[in-house]
C-alpha cells in the first residue's frame, strides 16, 4: 500500500496559526507575572541558544525586570540576524588583494618620513620632503658622501644603501641620524631599488635621485638642478659630466654654452636614428634623476636578477614620450665621475681573476641578457597582436 502525504485543509492551517499566536501571548504574560525569574532557572537546552551565554546576560542585567531582559534578548537576536545577512565587501577597483576592504580604509602608498612614538600623528612632521635622493655606499667613501649630502636641502629625504654592512659608523655625521639606512652586504643600487623603491613606496616624492657614491658635486646645487629640469620638461635626466674625466658617451658630456641639451653627435655608425640612444633619449645609470611618473615605469622594467642595471640606460626611453624631448642632460649643474672601483672590489676572486674582473664580466653578460629579454618581450607582444615586429627594439 502506498504512502500518501497528508494535506492540511486551509481551515486547519488557520487553526494552527491562531493556537501559535495564543501560545506566544500567554508566554509573554506568564513571564511578566514573574519579575524576579532568572534565566538559568529556566534550564533551557543549550542547543536552542547556541550563540549566546544566558548566564552572561543575567549577570549583565542583574536587578532588571524580565521585561527589560526580554528587550535585551531581542537586541541580541537582531544583531545576530544582521550579522548573518551582512553585505560582503568586494571592491574590484581596490589594489590587488585588498578587494575585501572598504575603499575609505585603503592606503596604497607610503613614504620614508620618520614618525614619533608619542604625541598626535598629525603633528609628527614639521616638513614633508618633496624629493628623494639615494646613494649606494661603502664607509670608505664617507667623506665624498658627506660632501654630496650637503648639496641637498631639508626638502630631500636621504636614503643610504650600505653594501659593506657598516651603518652606525655614519653617525659621526649629524645628518646621518635622520637619514634612512638600509644594509645588505655586497648588493648593487639596482638590487636595492627593485626591493625598496617600489613606486607606491616613493609616491610622495616628485623626483627620485638614484646615485652612485663616487660623484664629485662641487659644481652642483640640487634646487637649481630641479628648477632647470622643470623648466625644460625633463622626466629623466642627469647632471652633465666633467668633459676631462674619461667620458664614455658624448651625450652625457657637459656643455659650457647651454642650460640643458637633449641630443649629441656620436661616432659614425653609432646612431641609426638621431632620436635614439646614444645620440638622444639617453642618460647614464651612474646619476639618473626620475620624475615620479617616469620612475613608476622604469621600476617595472628593472629585472629582479640582473643587479648591475647595464642596458637600462638604453631602454629607459620607453618610459616617456616623446623620449628625445623628455630625456636630457643638465649642463648648468654638473658633476665629476671619480670612477672609484669600490663595488668591483666587493667581488670574489675566481679562476685566477681579480674580484673586479668577475664583476665586470657579469656586467657585460647582464647587458646582453637584458637586451635579449627586451627584444623577446616586444616581439612576443607584436606577434600576439598580429603585427610584424620591428627590426630593432632596443635602440
Amino acid at each position: 500500500m502506498g504512502i500518501f502525504p497528508i494535506r492540511r485543509k486551509p481551515n486547519e492551517m488557520m487553526r494552527v496559526l491562531v493556537i501559535t499566536c495564543i501560545g506566544v501571548v500567554f508566554g509573554f504574560f506568564l513571564g511578566v507575572s514573574f519579575p524576579t525569574l532568572t534565566l538559568p532557572k529556566l534550564n533551557l537546552p543549550s542547543s536552542l541558544f547556541p550563540s549566546f551565554d544566558l548566564t552572561y546576560i543575567e549577570d549583565k542585567y542583574t536587578g532588571l525586570s524580565t521585561h527589560a531582559l526580554l528587550n535585551a534578548w531581542s537586541s541580541l537576536g537582531r544583531a545576530a540576524i544582521n550579522g548573518f545577512n551582512e553585505t560582503r565587501i568586494w571592491v574590484p577597483t581596490n589594489p590587488r588583494g585588498a578587494e575585501r576592504l572598504p575603499p575609505g580604509i585603503v592606503v596604497s602608498e607610503s613614504d620614508f618620513y620618520l614618525h614619533r612614538l608619542w604625541g598626535s600623528p598629525d603633528k609628527d612632521l614639521k616638513i614633508r620632503p618633496k624629493y628623494l635622493v639615494t646613494f649606494t655606499v661603502g664607509y670608505k667613501q664617507r667623506k665624498n658622501i658627506n660632501a654630496a649630502v650637503k648639496k641637498f636641502s631639508d626638502d630631500f629625504t636621504i636614503v643610504l644603501f650600505h653594501y659593506d654592512g657598516q651603518t652606525t659608523e655614519w653617525d659621526e655625521f649629524e645628518w646621518s641620524r635622520t637619514a634612512i639606512h638600509i644594509s645588505v652586504p655586497k648588493q648593487t643600487k639596482w638590487w636595492y631599488a627593485k626591493r625598496f623603491l617600489h613606486p607606491d613606496i616613493v609616491a610622495s616624492y616628485d623626483y627620485i635621485f638614484i646615485w652612485d657614491e663616487d660623484l664629485g658635486v662641487e659644481h652642483f646645487n640640487a634646487e637649481q638642478y630641479l628648477r632647470l629640469v622643470k623648466k625644460h620638461g625633463l622626466e629623466i635626466s642627469q647632471p652633465g659630466l666633467e668633459p676631462n674625466n674619461g667620458l664614455t658617451w658624448q651625450m652625457t658630456k657637459r656643455r659650457g654654452d647651454s642650460e640643458v641639451h637633449k641630443d649629441a653627435e656620436e661616432k659614425h655608425g653609432w646612431c641609426n636614428d638621431p632620436h635614439l640612444p646614444p645620440c638622444a633619449a639617453f642618460v647614464e645609470i651612474m646619476a639618473p634623476v626620475f620624475s615620479r611618473r617616469a620612475w613608476r615605469c622604469v621600476w617595472y622594467m628593472i629585472q629582479n636578477d640582473l643587479v648591475h642595471g647595464w642596458g637600462l640606460d638604453f631602454a629607459m626611453r620607453k618610459c616617456v614620450e616623446p623620449a628625445h624631448e623628455k630625456i636630457g642632460v643638465v649642463d648648468a649643474q654638473w658633476i665629476v665621475h671619480q670612477s672609484v672601483p669600490s663595488l668591483g672590489n666587493q667581488g670574489k676572486s675566481e679562476s685566477g681573476k681579480a674580484p673586479w674582473e668577475g664583476v665586470r664580466e657579469r656586467c657585460k653578460k647582464e647587458w646582453m641578457m637584458f637586451q635579449d629579454r627586451m627584444t623577446s618581450a616586444e616581439n612576443a607582444y607584436y606577434v600576439a597582436l598580429g603585427i610584424d615586429p620591428p627590426n630593432s627594439t632596443t635602440g
